[in-house]
């Protein structure tokens, strides 16, 4: 064995920076992914989401309801979006996930305020996610504490004797004993669905155009998009073998209830999972090599994590990472896992999230459509 000559060494290096150059999508990865980790956790990540949608149901109509109102809002937890008429608009805004919390004021609560009768105040939350709610619940003692201790005066502010003048009733819909498992089990559906069938569909398609396999596939007379959906089909049996292994472990280690059909919640999965792996049809058309497959899935998977609302509350992001993770088909994917499992929501309630899963499949399909047909000219 010869001495370390540098010239040697220098010559390896300089042939691995050549050869790292001629690999544009790796290179690009390595510089891609810290960018992203490091934008998505310092700007886009936030814990203690803020101006949650809030609907009101004001029978009083005082104006200490507007005090009451209005020390919400200058909590900086509540946006007060819209007033609702009757407890059934609120139970649907509810159950589509358009707000965040119920305010109900009693009629003749200024009334009883006066005469300090503790008036009470209904707030509903929808406690499907325990870390979206957590803070902003906790803010309401102190606003129920201080909101009306300049307008009380005389007997009423004497009968409050320092403490809360109303009574403060929170009613945590859907998760009533804030359990982090009914939250993340049903995601974790979709986070398995969206890492394994994009790789494992990319990596087969590549696969075999390395193995030189697909050169013979080409030989025979079918078309390209019989082509995907053969490719396709067979994933869907396993995405579905994965799913009912998920559902057997919520139901019965992690008891998650099932309010709403199975069938509909089946058939969402279908069609969450032809999107993704149509998008892993599209990364097999644009790498050359295994590697390069694998690298497309994490760079994909990792946006999906964290701007899907998975990890974090989704409302906690700022608006530009909010409309990112309305692209993805897992944002709107959790939205429906969780809506029909814990909410018992109906096709009606959902149809506001299918159509962009639609959307995003047509548009990843045609694009991989058009990169295939390219592949094979």
């Amino acid at each position: 064995m010869s001495r370390f000559s540098w010239a040697r060494f220098v010559a390896v290096a300089v042939k691995e920076f050549i050869q790292m150059r001629r690999d544009r999508l790796t290179f690009a990865m390595m510089v891609g992914i810290p960018l992203i980790q490091l934008g998505l956790f310092g700007f886009a990540i936030n814990s203690d989401p803020k101006h949650l949608p809030t609907a009101v149901i004001d029978a009083d109509q005082s104006e200490f309801s507007r005090t009451f109102l209005a020390a919400l809002k200058n909590s900086g937890y509540f946006d007060l979006v819209r007033p609702v008429r009757s407890e059934h608009e609120a139970d649907t805004l509810l159950n589509e996930g358009e707000v965040q919390f119920v305010v109900t004021i009693p009629a003749q609560f200024s009334r009883d305020l006066l005469r300090g009768e503790r008036p009470a105040i209904l707030v509903e939350a929808d406690a499907t996610d325990p870390s979206a709610t957590g803070n902003a619940i906790a803010a309401l003692n102190e606003v129920a504490r201080s909101a009306f201790a300049h307008d009380l005066k005389g007997s009423a502010q004497g009968a409050a004797g320092g403490a809360s003048a109303i009574d403060l009733i929170i009613h945590r819909r859907y998760n009533p004993e804030g359990i982090t498992q009914y939250n993340i089990v049903p995601g974790l559906m979709g986070v398995i669905l969206t890492m394994t069938m994009i790789m494992m569909t990319g990596l087969a398609m590549t696969r075999e155009r390395e193995r030189g396999t697909m050169e013979h596939l080409l030989a025979m007379p079918v078309h390209q998009l019989e082509v995907m959906l053969g490719k396709i089909v067979p994933y869907i049996l396993v995405g579905y073998i994965q799913v009912t292994l998920i559902l057997a472990v919520s139901t019965f280690v992690f008891h998650v209830p099932i309010q709403g059909s199975l069938l509909l919640l089946l058939a969402c999965v279908l069609l969450f999972v032809a999107a993704n792996l149509a998008v892993g049809i599209m990364f097999s058309t644009i790498a050359r090599n295994q590697m390069q497959a694998m690298q497309m899935t994490f760079f994909f998977f990792l946006p999906s994590l964290l701007l899907s609302g998975f990890m974090f509350p989704f409302r906690g992001m700022p608006v530009w990472a909010q409309r990112l993770g309305e692209i993805l088909p897992l944002t709107h994917f959790l939205r429906i896992v969780r809506g029909i499992m814990l909410k018992g929501n109906g096709a009606p309630e959902i149809l506001p999230q299918l159509w962009p899963l639609v959307l995003f499949m047509v548009v990843v399909i045609g694009l991989g459509l058009k990169r295939f047909k390219r592949t094979l000219d």
